[in-house]
């Protein structure tokens, strides 16, 4: 493997957020759970009771999407799904199942990365302001 110290900036970022990924996806695998899943569990959790079509919103993905998103938590035990009060919509809500496994996954970043390295300050300020750039720079185009 070529000597990282010679690399692009834009290199190290990229290959480290696909190491990440890679590890990340592995220990979703070991708690039985996907990046979507684990995403869904996140926002379920921080929300409250949703819709299928506002969880849908709230990830920014398509309902079909995360109808298979939440067809395998439901079949894990970790959410529910039930009818709304005007029956037109399905409303998914968190499992005390499904907040374990949310506790395991917002672990994991210790687990891939002991030393605290991704909980560092700039890190994190650096990574979402590359984000809100990027993102802004998307919507305009």
């Amino acid at each position: 493997m070529p000597d990282p110290s010679r690399w692009s900036t834009v290199r190290l970022l990229t290959t480290a957020a696909r190491l990440v990924e890679h590890a990340w996806n592995k220990r979703l695998a070991d708690i039985g759970v996907t990046h979507a899943g684990a995403t869904v569990l996140a926002v379920l959790a921080d929300r409250g009771e949703l819709t299928q079509t506002a969880l849908a919103g709230s990830v920014q993905v398509q309902p079909q999407t995360i109808g298979r998103a939440v067809a395998r938590l439901v079949d894990k035990g970790h959410v529910e799904r039930t009818r709304s009060l005007d029956r037109r919509a399905q409303v998914v809500i968190i499992t005390p199942s499904g907040r374990n496994v949310l506790e395991q996954v917002e672990n994991l970043e210790q687990v891939i990365i002991p030393e605290g390295i991704l909980h560092s300050s700039d890190l994190r300020t650096h990574l979402q302001t590359i984000v809100h750039k990027l993102r802004r720079q998307d919507s305009l185009d």
